[in-house]
């Protein structure tokens, strides 16, 4: 159940009940996509660092370790020993990120293993099938993502041949859900919508997907090419036409400027690998802009990461304690990084809900953006 608490303008602040718990929204999901948080960052690590959902990727998990081997040992949420929400990308994207690796059909996408290089066939069935063998909370459509580049012809077709998937998706979800022995029977399912930067086919999609009343609906195929004007132009013009009493998730988006934005233009719902592969490379997100460690000036900086933080790499060591681990290329390094971007993502959005709560989300908008653009380190 999606129940809408407050509205700022077209910002929504909701809740979302699932059988794995309620998500408070506006939320960031935290990228798993392996069911693992790149950075030696563990189960514990999330909870403590305010993570309300973990997300998985169908693709990955399918070619290893298998999500027969995942369904014996009871399902996602058991083998990575979480007790929230999990939500699984379909796959789909991944027919946009191995472009040459795959041959699309009618009946679904042929794909060639990225490690092993073993034949893979994946379909709107297939892929609801995998999702139901990892009983993640809520699954995601199957659909092909389209690059910002496309020409309208091609986008055309491909939109059209997504919204034929879901019809499969809803039908396959429906009778998987209906088995006695899946794990998850009250599994969601969040549709998908397509049309790269056309604006009248996304409002097009948007509407005829809107009519098969899925659990959620998601905005995909956007920061994958196009500017950030564009994005926000989409959002703008696409999301009034998808059901304002479901949740609206924007895929693989983004810095925290890009969140903030779609959040005014409301989408709730968000996940990408910033944080974490910023993390990775010495890139931290602070409330006075983003610091890159590697920089010489922080050789001898006793400061923590940010002041006042109270994650765990603030808590006990410094900038240049840290500087020093990534220099040497130790994984605790990395560690902390990943550990204090997540956090910062994970406050922010709950930043976001209380000044929803209160009414004062377009002040919050603008101090916060002040500070990350005007900011000192």
């Amino acid at each position: 159940m999606y129940q809408v608490l407050k509205m700022e303008g077209r910002a929504k602040r909701a809740a979302l009940t699932t059988v794995h718990g309620t998500v408070q929204t506006p939320v960031f999901m935290n990228v798993g996509t392996v069911a693992a948080i790149k950075g030696a960052v563990s189960t514990e690590d999330l909870e403590k660092i305010g993570t309300q959902v973990e997300l998985s990727n169908t693709y990955h998990l399918h070619v290893r370790p298998g999500d027969q081997v995942i369904r014996q040992l009871g399902g996602l949420h058991k083998f990575m020993s979480w007790n929230k929400p999990i939500l699984t990308d379909s796959g789909g994207f991944q027919v946009f990120s191995l472009a040459g690796l795959r041959r699309i059909k009618e009946e679904g996408v042929y794909f060639h293993s990225h490690i092993d290089g073993r034949k893979i066939f994946m379909g709107p069935e297939e892929s609801m099938q995998i999702q139901s063998n990892l009983a993640s909370t809520i699954a995601m459509a199957f659909d092909e993502c389209p690059p910002s580049t496309a020409l309208r012809d091609y986008v055309e077709d491909s939109v059209a041949r997504t919204s034929r998937w879901l019809v499969r998706c809803k039908q396959e979800m429906a009778r998987l859900n209906g088995l006695e022995d899946t794990i998850n029977k009250k599994q969601l399912l969040f549709g998908i919508n397509q049309g790269a930067v056309f604006d009248d086919i996304r409002i097009d999609h948007a509407r005829r997907i809107a009519e098969l009343d899925c659990d959620g609906y998601a905005l995909g195929g956007l920061a994958v090419g196009e500017s950030h004007e564009q994005m926000y132009h989409v959002i703008e013009e696409t999301v009034p036409w998808l059901p304002v009493d479901k949740p609206t998730y924007l895929m693989g988006v983004g810095t925290p400027a890009n969140i903030l934005e779609a959040v005014e233009r409301g989408v709730d719902f968000f996940d990408c690998v910033y944080p974490t592969r910023n993390g990775r490379h010495g890139h931290l997100y602070t409330n006075g802009g983003k610091i890159n460690l590697f920089n010489a000036k922080y050789e001898l900086d006793e400061r923590p990461i940010e002041e006042g933080c109270p994650c765990p790499a603030c808590q006990r060591y410094s900038r240049a304690y840290i500087r020093h681990l990534l220099k040497a290329k130790e994984m605790l390094g990395m560690r902390l990084c990943v550990l204090h971007n997540l956090y910062f993502y994970n406050k922010m959005m709950e930043e976001i809900r209380e000044a929803l709560d209160e009414g004062r989300f377009a002040s919050y908008k603008k101090q916060k953006l002040d500070g990350m653009q005007n900011g000192k380190d």
